[in-house]
């Protein structure tokens, strides 16, 4: 049996409660630990967390289940705990590397990872000559750390990507500038990694009127099988990322499969009612096995 550290600030979250009756299901013990209320102290040697007023001693795992907006603190609270020689199914250092959009796409396109045509522009009169690179418009504008479809947007000409990247600037948001693949219709691919293998897949399509595929912007969902060449490439995006658990989302372009997006805390609700595999348990099976091995490089 397990001590396991559930990190989420959302105890009545599906993903949350999917994750709870999984751990549970399997003889473990499980504490849901909201990662916005812990305290962290620093001290030679003696790195604790404080939780409700006392310290989080003797856990054996920790799930983090990390929201956008918390990003940097909650790694803060995972790296806590890897100090404290707690094994976690996503290191902080993974985290903050996949919520980066700019440095994810750096990453697996340097390694051959094909991506949509992207740039960050250091200044806005570089712009033009960056957006022939890109054989537009539309364009699509995202900042850096968009989620759930929040803060992506398509710029229909040339004067309106501007305008939206200055928008930005002044807001202290960096935002990157990707090609919009036509032919993808408004519909990508989300594929749920864990360990080294995709447990479910599902293709995604945008309502009418509306080019992003999110879920909670009232897109649909069914079951869609991978070829083996997107499967590898999933697997690869995911090992690159160093993530044991991800969902990564591709395109489906006139070149190929497209990654554009690499997740560390993906939500398990879309995937699992549309898919019906219970990636939970998956999660925790690979979790016991995670922990088996961490603790044998320990001895």
């Amino acid at each position: 049996m397990l001590n396991i550290a559930l990190l989420s600030r959302g105890p009545g979250l599906y993903s949350t409660q999917s994750l709870f009756r999984a751990a549970r299901k399997r003889g473990h013990y499980v504490r849901v630990v909201d990662h916005g209320q812990c305290s962290l102290i620093i001290e030679q040697g003696q790195p604790q967390v404080m939780y409700e007023g006392t310290k989080l001693i003797g856990m054996d795992a920790l799930i983090p289940r990390i929201g956008a907006s918390v990003t940097d603190y909650g790694a803060a609270v995972i790296r806590q705990f890897e100090l404290m020689g707690v094994y976690t199914a996503t290191r902080s250092e993974a985290l903050k590397m996949a919520r980066d959009k700019l440095k994810c796409l750096q990453i697996l396109s340097a390694n051959g990872i094909a991506v949509p045509r992207t740039f960050i522009a250091g200044m806005t009169e570089a712009m033009p000559r960056l957006m022939d690179f890109l054989q537009g418009p539309p364009f699509v504008v995202k900042t850096l750390e968009s989620t759930h479809g929040a803060g992506v947007m398509l710029a229909e000409s040339r004067n309106s990507a501007v305008s939206m990247m200055e928008a930005f600037e002044k807001l202290g948001k960096p935002v990157i500038i990707q090609e919009f693949i036509e032919e993808a219709s408004g519909s990508d691919i989300r594929a749920f990694v864990v360990g080294n293998q995709v447990v479910a897949s599902m293709l995604r399509k945008a309502q009418a009127g509306e080019f992003r595929s999110n879920m909670h912007l009232g897109a649909s969902a069914s079951i869609v099988e991978l070829t083996p060449t997107e499967e590898k490439i999933v697997l690869e995006s995911a090992r690159l990322m160093n993530l044991d658990v991800a969902g990564v989302d591709i395109l489906r372009s006139k070149r190929g499969p497209l990654v554009i997006e690499v997740n560390a805390s993906p939500g398990l609700e879309g995937i699992e009612t549309t898919t019906k595999v219970d990636i939970s348990a998956a999660i925790i099976e690979n979790l016991e096995r995670g922990v088996e091995r961490f603790a044998s490089r320990q001895k």
